[in-house]
């Protein structure tokens, strides 16, 4: 639970810079953690790459999928819409579709599975349960990730003005603030963080080229029971939407996994739609 919750965090987290950078539901974050873990998996099970290198590539390759995603997708079409939202969530949702078509292509279309980051001889155990040593890699991977935007947004230029940006991104544009900039280093930043999450989570499930839409779903419901309200957010939103999936799949089965998580969207949106931790607007 804590991994798969840890993984929904940080897909989470990458549609909370893209709505506070750019004010942009970037529902292509889940393409690129796929196309990162397929990368980084096809590098090491078929051409032999050490698994350092494997990642750092497929990082690579996200944060320009990312970064071309805003320039060439996202930015021109808000233009010639007169700064319309819907047409530019349409473009994205064929770049869902084209990412996946791109990785099957490059990388095949049978799934591949992932490898740990790192092995303990033995399990630990903690009390009744054995922990594997993979479990702790993504708790600390994902503490580490989420600290360091955390500080990031609190004490860095760029990190108060993305801030500002996502409070109010008429005023920050009317004062004069680089919104321009602001919104491909939010886009660079989310491909970050999607390429840090798909070979993470590749190593507990394997990874496909058709995974992208599904880890899409789960990011944003994760960042819908969280809320805005904080960079911590996601990361409850993701751990209470892993609980509630292992939880409906042990007392109903997997085949009720799906709707329960529907279920407590919906019920989010209707009874608290701001999440977990709502947005409060700085004066």
């Amino acid at each position: 639970m804590i991994q798969i919750g840890c993984f929904f965090s940080l897909v989470g987290l990458g549609y909370y810079v893209v709505l506070n950078g750019a004010g942009f539901f970037n529902f292509a974050i889940g393409p690129y953690t796929m196309f990162s873990g397929l990368a980084s998996s096809w590098l090491v099970f078929i051409q032999g790459w050490d698994l350092p290198q494997a990642i750092l590539v497929g990082i690579a390759a996200t944060i320009v999928l990312s970064v071309l995603t805003e320039l060439l997708v996202v930015r021109p079409i808000e233009r010639r819409s007169g700064g319309e939202e819907l047409p530019a969530l349409i473009a994205v949702v064929a770049v869902l579709y084209a990412i996946a078509q791109l990785a099957g292509t490059l990388f095949g279309r049978r799934p591949l599975p992932g490898r740990p980051w790192f092995y303990f001889e033995n399990p630990i155990q903690v009390g009744l349960a054995y922990i594997d040593a993979q479990v702790i890699v993504s708790v600390v991977v994902t503490l580490l990730v989420f600290t360091a935007l955390s500080l990031w947004l609190t004490f860095s230029p760029y990190g108060k003005i993305m801030r500002a940006v996502g409070d109010n991104q008429e005023a920050a544009r009317t004062l004069g603030f680089p919104i321009t900039r602001v919104r491909v280093i939010a886009f660079a930043l989310a491909g970050l963080i999607a390429g840090i999450a798909g070979p993470l989570f590749a190593s507990k499930a394997g990874v496909g080229f058709e995974s992208g839409l599904s880890y899409s779903l789960f990011g944003f419901i994760a960042l819908v029971l969280g809320g805005t309200g904080s960079p911590w957010a996601p990361l409850a939103g993701g751990m209470l939407l892993a609980t509630i999936q292992i939880m409906s799949s042990y007392f109903f089965g997997s085949v009720w996994l799906n709707y329960a998580t529907l279920a407590i969207a919906v019920v989010f949106f209707a009874i608290r739609p701001e999440g977990i931790f709502a947005r409060r607007v700085r004066a």
